[in-house]
C-alpha cells in the first residue's frame, strides 16, 4: 500500500514536476477513488497542491480534482479560502461548472462580510 495519498496518486496518473518512483504496486483507479473518499481535507489538500501547484499544470484528471475539492469542502465547508482554491479550479475546468464556481465565490464572499446564513 502506499504510505500517502498523494504517493498514490502519483503512481497513477504521473507527476510533471518529478520523475515517477519506482512501484511494484497494482493501480486501479477505483483503488485511489476509494482512498480519496476517506482521506481527511489534509491529506487530500496536501496532493492537490503537491501534484498541481499552479493549478493549471498537474496530470491529475479534472473529475478527480473536481471530486478532491467537493471532497475537502465537505469537511471544511465554512473556509473562504478553500471555496475561491476549488473555485478557481472550476473556472478554470469549465465552463460546465461556471455557476458553481459562481455560488462557491459568493459564498466566501458572504462568509468574510460575516453574511452567510445558510
Amino acid at each position: 500500500m502506499h504510505s500517502t495519498l498523494t504517493e498514490h496518486a502519483r503512481c497513477l496518473y504521473g507527476d510533471e514536476h518529478r520523475p515517477p518512483a519506482e512501484c511494484d504496486q497494482k493501480h486501479r483507479e477505483h483503488y485511489f477513488v476509494e482512498e480519496l473518499t476517506f482521506a481527511d481535507a489534509d491529506e487530500i489538500l496536501a496532493m492537490l497542491r503537491e501534484l498541481s501547484p499552479h493549478v493549471v499544470d498537474g496530470q491529475l484528471p479534472v473529475w478527480i480534482r473536481n471530486l478532491a475539492y467537493r471532497l475537502v469542502l465537505l469537511q471544511r465547508p465554512d473556509e473562504p479560502a478553500l471555496m475561491r482554491e476549488a473555485a478557481e479550479n472550476l473556472w478554470l475546468h469549465g465552463p460546465d461548472w461556471d455557476d458553481i464556481a459562481a455560488a462557491l465565490q459568493k459564498r466566501a464572499d458572504a462568509l468574510e462580510a460575516g453574511l452567510d446564513t445558510v
